[in-house]
């Protein structure tokens, strides 16, 4: 086994790119403000949008009084369910189906007087300022009749009912008999967790610039899926989807929030086509909490039965998350379970409770964050109970093969990761017993847990296109959010042609380019490298038939597979040919070559596949804290996350993704909630002054590692970065709290309250 540090600095003396740390090429334009987001884009006679919120849970619209708002001097319009034009109703879920996957909602947008919940849009009013159009935005009045309405989730959770299924994730599962195992287990714990709702709090709001030229929509949007919201934009406007071109160069921040097609999108685009003006619609902070879903919340129970010695005889993991009655999807609490512990006698299930609220959606590490919050935690209270090291504990109950289905697991280094996270961190100096570590007044507490997250790929298509002068252009329909992805697919396409990275551009976030992954689920690299792989290597197929043909040429007779590609060129042991050399001799100033992938194989060869194999990364998370014993404050003072995500592409970047995960973990366990009235269903903490994310001041160093071990099943062995780093870090701040008070927390976020 060979280990990496996350740090490395680029190599030299070689060509060989990935694994270097190469600096991120987005970094110069956001750095010095060049790079344009969408709503920076200029147009001649821009007009700007406001929305107009619901203030009831569920009830039908009497009247909308909006005299004051259009007599606003620099107000063009207001739009309600009254005078605006009707566009086509959300299509219904399916997975093959792009366009009902980017539904936000099943709302038709001013199409209808019914409310669903407090905060939905209910008029538009445009204006020739930003401004003005908030300030009459405000005027407008609606009076409502109300209908009962269901908002409380606490209240609610008794009667969940079964989830249904979903093809591409995990939910229930039934082995031996758990119930039992439980009852007659010499040793036990039998834990309900809570977490609460949570939003996504990117730094760029959601914003859309739409310009439409008679039935062809330019959108400027900051989008995590442009093939999705393409789709879906033209099913709701009735054009053809090459009728529609979005524009997402950048984006500031998404985590999921921005995969689906929400109102501000939609009214945008709406607005742009009533007044016939270029729209800008450029959501509040609180406009965003109203009308972009967020994550669920869930209770969990997390039961578990060992022997003595510390092996598991029972796993019983059972969840109750909501979606709402007008969209949203089951999350995957369970799913990590399915994989961690190998136990004779599992039993896992999914619940679920329709609300009156906006829908959940996607967020960093869906399911797998809080699920792997409770599995985690209970894991550290049963050590607790045998008297045994949580990492002992861990160790002992390492599965051979998937637990639940005994799939072979492509890859998985968890016992490696452990043992050198606890050399790394010191474990070894912690002292087993509670409340006994401390640092001056401070109670120090030491934590770990295991991070999990699946691997999968989405289809992806790519063009490679090979200048005479030896430069490479790749193009994809890819999303950057400040993860890199233009600066690893360079890395790789130098790599497989043999050229500078300098001479490789990559073009993406543009729907007229190939049609790229999702930046969704961790797929986005791996995705997108099989294609540029599968495209580089056409490539190389014409070049080399281009050479065979040319009188004199060293590359006469030979074989791709005998062939590298190095120094702009193929080169065997006697000799080769730079890549203008042949396309220059050839009279072609390019060659191009494309890799394409299709849908409905994705989610059967996802099926299938999930059927015989796990493929997932995974990690160890070490954290220490520190609590004050008269105020129990909890500070994080020191963080290991030791990963293995299979092959790392560029250094600085992986390090980069994990610690944001990591961050994202430390607000989840110690701070971040999204508040909702029980009564009116009103999120009362719209804001970053009321939802409180980790500052500078919250973080401490976080070190990360990774064991940079290739999975043998994916393209250059990828896992899968972006989602993992988030997983275990609750359930690790937890631990670390038990240890340092000797008090379990069992409901999210870890605050005082809690604690005193």
């Amino acid at each position: 086994m060979s280990i990496k540090y996350a740090e490395t600095e680029p190599a030299t003396g070689t060509s060989k790119y990935v694994g270097q740390g190469v600096d991120r090429r987005d970094g110069p334009a956001k750095t010095t403000g060049q790079a344009r987001f969408a709503a920076e884009f200029p147009y001649p006679d821009l007009a700007y949008a406001a929305l107009v919120h619901a203030t009831i849970a569920r009830g039908r619209i009497t009247a909308l009084d909006t005299a004051a708002a259009r007599a606003v001097r620099g107000v063009i319009d207001v739009l309600t369910h009254e005078n605006a034009p009707a566009m086509k109703p959300a299509p219904k879920m399916s997975f093959l189906d792009l366009s009902s996957i980017a539904s936000g909602t099943s709302v038709n947008y001013l199409a209808t007087d019914e409310v669903h919940w407090n905060g939905q849009p209910i008029a538009v009013v445009v204006a020739e300022t930003p401004e003005t159009a908030r300030y009459a935005a405000s005027l407008v009045r609606p009076s409502y009749q109300e209908l009962p309405a269901t908002v409380d989730f606490a209240a609610e959770e008794p009667n969940a009912v079964p989830e249904r299924g979903i093809p591409i994730m995990e939910s229930g599962a039934d082995k031996g008999d758990a119930r039992a195992a439980l009852a007659a287990a010499p040793v036990s714990v039998d834990l309900r967790f809570s977490t609460p709702p949570y939003n996504h709090n990117a730094i760029e709001p959601h914003a859309t610039t739409a310009v439409w030229d008679g039935d062809h929509l330019t959108l400027h949007e900051g989008a995590q899926n442009i093939p999705w919201l393409r789709k879906h934009l033209a099913q709701r406007f009735g054009v053809p989807e090459t009728s529609v071109r979005i524009l997402s160069p950048y984006v500031g921040g998404a985590f999921g929030g921005k995969s689906r097609a929400w109102a501000g999108t939609l009214l945008a685009a709406l607005a742009a086509r009533a007044t016939g003006r270029a729209v800008r619609l450029a959501l509040t902070r609180a406009g965003v909490y109203h009308t972009v879903g967020g994550r669920t919340p869930s209770t969990q129970r997390v039961a578990l039965g060992a022997d003595a010695t510390g092996r598991l005889t029972a796993l019983i993991h059972t969840s109750v998350s909501r979606t709402a009655r007008i969209g949203g999807m089951p999350e995957p609490i369970t799913a990590a379970s399915h994989h961690l512990y190998a136990a004779p006698n599992i039993h896992l299930a999914q619940n679920v409770v329709q609300l009156d609220l906006l829908p959940n959606t996607f967020m960093r590490a869906p399911g797998e964050s809080i699920g792997t919050f409770a599995v985690e935690s209970a894991m550290d209270e049963l050590a607790w109970q045998l008297g045994m090291d949580p990492i002992e504990l861990r160790m002992r109950n390492e599965p051979e093969r998937g637990p639940v289905g005994g799939q072979r697991f492509t890859h998985r280094m968890l016992k490696e990761a452990y043992a050198l996270g606890a050399e790394r961190f010191g474990w070894s100096e912690r002292d087993p017993r509670p409340g006994v570590m401390r640092d001056g007044r401070w109670l120090v507490g030491m934590g770990v847990a295991t991070a999990f997250h699946p691997s999968m790929r989405m289809p992806a298509q790519v063009t490679v296109r090979l200048g005479a002068d030896g430069t490479l252009v790749v193009r994809s329909g890819m999303h950057e959010m400040g993860m890199g992805t233009a600066t690893v697919q360079a890395q790789i396409a130098a790599d497989e042609m043999g050229v500078p990275l300098e001479s490789v551009r990559v073009e993406y976030g543009d729907s007229d380019l190939p049609p790229g992954p999702g930046a969704i689920g961790s797929v986005q690299t791996a995705s997108a490298a099989a294609g540029v792989i599968d495209a580089c290597a056409k490539l190389k197929k014409s070049v080399l038939a281009l050479a065979r043909r040319a009188p004199g040429s060293p590359l006469r007779g030979r074989k791709l597979e005998d062939l590298v590609a190095r120094d702009g060129g193929l080169h065997h042991a006697g000799g080769g040919q730079t890549y203008a050399e042949i396309l220059t001799a050839a009279g072609r100033d390019h060659l191009e070559a494309e890799s394409k992938a299709g849908m409905l194989g994705f989610v059967a060869r996802t099926v299938l596949e999930r059927r015989r194999k796990v493929r997932a990364a995974t990690g160890a998370q070490f954290c220490e804290v520190r609590v004050d014993p008269d105020t129990m404050e909890v500070r994080v003072s020191r963080w290991l996350g030791v990963f293995d995500v299979g092959t790392v592409i560029n250094a600085k970047t992986a390090t980069s993704q994990l610690r944001g995960g990591i961050v994202m973990g430390i607000g989840m366990a110690l701070s971040e909630q999204t508040l909702i009235d029980g009564r009116d269903g009103r999120i009362v903490n719209p804001s970053l002054s009321e939802y409180h994310v980790p500052v500078h001041a919250d973080v401490p160093h976080i070190d990360v590692h990774y064991l940079n071990e290739p999975d043998p099943t994916t393209p250059l062995g990828l896992l899968g970065i972006g989602e993992v780093g988030i997983t275990g870090v609750a359930a690790a701040v937890a631990n670390a709290v038990r240890h340092a008070t000797g008090k379990r927390v069992l409901d999210l976020p870890i605050t005082l309250d809690k604690l005193l």
